[in-house]
């Protein structure tokens, strides 16, 4: 999460410009995540919290609350590091990287958790409604709840190897380093994205708005290093080698009847 220390230097009218994006276009990438964590999540979740105390859904497990801490951390912790590198303050940074090692696989584990807790949830509450109700939500929250769970999956997975990875260049190359740490956290952003209710989403039909709109969050970034580079980096391509095969996977299994076979044996669904 460094600063373009290895951007290849370019002829400009204006150096003092192009200096000044080289240092805080990774912090404004940072930032616009944050925002749209924050625009995405804090809406729904007073609206969850207000059907909790109502008492027409479950309270929330424990396990969601650590999952939304961890986030919420890691989130934190990318647009602090940002800023320290932009402002050059290396050893804070190096020092507090030490954070993101422990963080990460805790995401992974909360994660791994929390979707079946959520799914036995749901199944609870289908048991309990009365019939008419919980045939309705059978019909018409299951199959969806299904879907998700492929988007789930697909996030973890791909979070974990890619920070993974963002880890292992962290002493090594920190051009790979800081780009794959900002793809990792691109990877589940659709989670927030998808309550922006006043946005177009092609749910229920399709997971596509949730490939699509990543891409516009991350499109400064790449179109800036694509300038300062004059080549698209490694790290896109490792980033594209392992999103878009797993697109085409949830893609191909969304709304399936042999994928809701499958999803319903995790936590009582079926």
């Amino acid at each position: 999460m460094a600063t373009v220390q290895d951007a290849l230097p370019v002829g400009s009218d204006e150096p003092d410009f192009v200096a000044l994006v080289d240092r805080w276009i990774y912090v404004f990438t940072a930032a616009v995540f944050f925002v749209v964590v924050l625009v995405g999540f804090i809406p729904d979740s007073l609206q969850r919290i207000a059907a909790v105390e109502a008492g027409t859904i479950p309270p929330f497990p424990p396990i969601l609350h650590v999952h939304a801490v961890l986030m919420g951390a890691w989130i934190s912790l990318l647009l602090v590091q940002s800023t320290l590198m932009a402002t050059g303050r290396r050893t804070w940074h190096m020092q507090l990287g030490i954070a993101g090692m422990l963080i990460a696989p805790a995401i992974l584990i909360a994660g791994t958790i929390l979707v079946p807790v959520r799914r036995s949830q749901l199944a609870q509450m289908i048991a309990s409604a009365p019939q008419e109700v919980a045939l309705q939500l059978q019909a018409e929250v299951v199959p969806m709840v299904n879907n998700i769970m492929l988007l789930q999956i697909r996030a973890g997975l791909l979070f974990g190897i890619l920070a993974l990875l963002a880890l292992w260049y962290r002493r090594r190359n920190s051009g790979m380093h800081k780009r794959l740490m900002f793809l990792a956290t691109l990877v589940p952003m659709p989670a927030a994205i998808d309550r922006m209710t006043f946005l177009p989403h092609s749910f229920p039909a399709s997971p596509l708005s949730a490939d699509l709109y990543p891409l516009a969050l991350i499109a400064p970034m790449f179109l800036w290093d694509l300038f300062r580079l004059r080549r698209v980096h490694a790290a896109y391509i490792v980033w594209a080698a392992l999103t878009i095969p797993a697109a085409v996977v949830v893609s191909s299994l969304w709304g399936t009847p042999g994928w809701h076979e499958l999803a319903g044996r995790i936590g009582g669904l079926g």
